[in-house]
């Protein structure tokens, strides 16, 4: 060995010139190893490097003249038990001159006296920039070999390739970093590049593969509603029968990773009790390592990602970088594809009811300019589709938009308007319509849906009804009035008889008759009401008059049911204007009501009161009441509420039909206010006579 300061300069400025330009870390440490070899005389030695957490991520030995890379499991030990950890600790070199006495050397089989094991050891810690990068350790089969010369220089040399292991281990984690990138880069590139969700599954895999080069990838995704792990895409052989495979959260590696929310390298996935032998056995797959990610969106973990069986080298920390790196693309890739299917999913259903629903349906933009046409409503209009998408809706006659210019705000509030028209189509045919519209939100933009029903059968079931008036009108009005003429007749002949008995059946007869003559002329007085003609016979009236006589015809029924009948109404009340024979039955027809829907014993009260030009006069019973929903509805034609638990109806829907018709001819307006279980309280108002 070359003692003097001379010859040791040289060889440290020849070892320092030979590692300035290695940059490959596994030469840089071959290179450290054979020249401290060289300058020390040793017979074998190692080389341990370290990260910034000491944890081993790079080695080499040198064992009778042969290179040995990849050593860093066998040399684990010795940094757990050995010399080179007690270095690593103490960040000082150190001499040993017989290994079988000291207590820091892990002794192995050939360290024995008759063997050719290490008998004097010198190590040193290697540093750069006061920063410790690894660790070497010489060794001679000759006790006391090595002397303090032999540590100092290797202390030198240690000195000078402190630096070049660390710009090694620095420009490979750097190429390892860029590789990682390029593969997530790649990886984005590819995955984002569609929005069909089997795709970007099939593409996730794919991306793996090529980036770890390994013999399969299955990707599992956490369903929701039984919070398991289904496994949705996976590549290699048997991948088809992992399909649908479901795991619970925990089981197995891929559960563990999806409750622990951390990935994971499994080497040797038969020595890890996390290992789940069943999938196995189901597919047919021989697994023999894993490397496992979570697929995050948003932070939460919604799956898994995993590579098994690398095929040309084991799983290394880059492996799981990667894999990192791809689910947490992956997350946001496979949301935006789930949202996507979802949207195609509502926007395929809305198509499906849009083009089969029974009624045509028309989208306009909020000037009325048309969208969207289903097939309903070309057959409909008999205009070509093609032409119709070019139209407004104010061109087809019968439908104005510009009706609802002061409504918006109506539509913007989720309202529908509701009217009926006439259509005229092209072949000059006239369809009764009930136009409905409505606002509707589609691909984030407001539209109007005009929804057009025909309504041709209603329109001829009323000409049905206005013609079956008629026939009730003129057929029975004349026999009826036979019949009450007769009736009156016979009261008065039983009345000089004196016979109680036969008197009341007659009364019965008359009261019966006298409400039939009253239904034929409401609904005689209906039809003339709905043709616009005005109400004749005007006269000055008392307001107690018209209420006693409409009282009267009700109070049999009344006392029947023991309801208190009662009437509060003021002396000074001034007298209406009115047809008398027409208010005195919308009166009745109020006051029938509240006889009909009074429970036994409660009460009914009449009031009038006056103020301006008009006398409004109220009908309060303590009845069931009438749900909000329905008190605009119940003064229409052939309106009936559902009474009571059975929902059965009584009546034709037509008294309060009259009664709104007979108000609003005299010039006043009928409403109603009502609470169910409170009673309802009919209003109406009638002109008073000018003086």
């Amino acid at each position: 060995m070359v003692n003097t300061s001379r010859s040791i300069l040289r060889l440290l400025i020849n070892i320092s010139r030979k590692l300035a330009m290695a940059l490959d870390l596994p030469a840089v440490l071959q290179q450290v190893l054979v020249l401290s070899l060289e300058a020390i005389e040793a017979i074998s030695g190692s080389i341990i490097v370290l990260d910034d957490q000491e944890r081993p991520i790079e080695s080499a030995i040198v064992y009778n003249k042969r290179l040995f890379k990849k050593t860093t499991r066998q040399l684990k030990a010795t940094l757990d038990q050995g010399l080179a950890g007690w270095v690593v600790r103490h960040r000082q070199p150190v001499l040993v001159h017989d290994t079988s006495l000291d207590k820091r050397w892990l002794r192995r089989p050939d360290d024995a006296i008759d063997q050719t094991g290490p008998k004097s050891a010198v190590s040193a810690p290697l540093m750069a920039r006061e920063r410790l990068v690894g660790v070497m350790t010489l060794v001679h089969p000759i006790p006391g070999f090595f002397t303090k010369d032999h540590l100092e220089l290797v202390q030198a040399i240690s000195d000078q390739a402190g630096i070049a292991v660390l710009n090694a281990r620095l420009y490979e984690e750097s190429q390892r970093q860029a590789r990682v990138m390029t593969a997530v880069a790649e990886s984005a590139t590819a995955i984002t590049a569609t929005l069909n969700l089997q795709d970007v599954l099939q593409r996730i895999l794919e991306k793996v593969v090529h980036a770890l080069q390994v013999e399969a990838v299955s990707l599992a995704l956490i369903d929701p509603h039984t919070n398991e792990l289904e496994f949705r895409a996976a590549t290699g052989i048997h991948a088809q029968e992992m399909i649908g495979v479901r795991l619970k959260i925990g089981q197995g590696v891929a559960g563990w990773v999806a409750r622990e929310g951390r990935g994971v390298i499994v080497p040797q996935v038969r020595q890890d009790p996390r290992f789940y032998p069943e999938i196995d056995d189901l597919t047919g797959f021989d697994t023999q390592a894993i490397a496992c990610a979570p697929i995050r969106l948003q932070g939460k973990v919604i799956g898994i990602l995993e590579a098994l069986n690398p095929i040309k080298q084991s799983f290394t920390s880059d492996a799981l970088l990667v894999m990192t790196g791809i689910g947490n693309l992956a997350g946001t890739a496979i949301h935006h594809a789930q949202l996507f299917q979802r949207l195609e999913t509502a926007h395929q259903r809305y198509q499906e009811l849009f083009e089969d629903s029974i009624d045509p349906i028309i989208i306009t933009d909020r000037t009325g300019d048309i969208l969207e046409a289903n097939r309903q409503a070309v057959v409909m209009t008999t205009i070509p589709p093609e032409e119709l998408l070019r139209m407004n809706i104010d061109q087809l006659p019968g439908i104005k938009h510009e009706i609802f210019a002061d409504r918006l705000e109506q539509l913007d509030s989720g309202e529908t308007i509701t009217y009926e028209t006439v259509l005229a189509t092209s072949e000059e045919t006239e369809i009764p319509m009930q136009v409905n519209v409505r606002q509707v939100n589609i691909d984030g933009a407001f539209r109007l849906q005009w929804i057009l029903r025909d309504i041709t059968d209603y329109k001829n079931l009323d000409k049905v009804r206005e013609d079956m008036v008629y026939m009730i009108y003129h057929d029975i009005q004349a026999p009826l009035s036979n019949v009450l003429s007769s009736l009156e007749l016979l009261d008065e002949m039983i009345a000089m008889e004196g016979d109680p008995s036969k008197k009341s059946l007659i009364d019965i007869a008359i009261r019966s008759a006298d409400r039939v003559e009253k239904l034929t002329s409401d609904l005689l007085d209906t039809k003339r009401l709905e043709t616009g003609l005005p109400v004749s016979e005007l006269k000055s009236s008392p307001v107690k008059l018209l209420v006693s006589g409409a009282i009267e015809q009700i109070l049999t029924s009344a006392r029947e049911k023991k309801l208190k009948v009662s009437v509060d109404i003021p002396n000074t009340i001034p007298n209406v204007r009115v047809d008398v024979d027409m208010i005195k039955r919308v009166m009745v027809n109020l006051l029938e009501n509240a006889v009909k829907y009074t429970p036994e014993g409660g009460s009914i009260t009449i009031s009038a009161d006056s103020q301006d030009a008009w006398v409004t006069m109220s009908v309060q019973d303590t009845g069931r009441g009438i749900p909000a929903e329905a008190q605009e509805r119940i003064f229409e034609k052939f309106t009936r509420i559902r009474e009571g638990a059975t929902g059965m109806t009584k009546g034709l829907g037509l008294g309060l039909a009259f009664c709104r018709m007979a108000v609003e001819g005299h010039g006043g307006r009928i409403w109603v206010e009502s609470k169910p279980g409170e009673g309802s309280r009919f209003s109406f108002t009638l002109p008073i006579t000018n003086r």
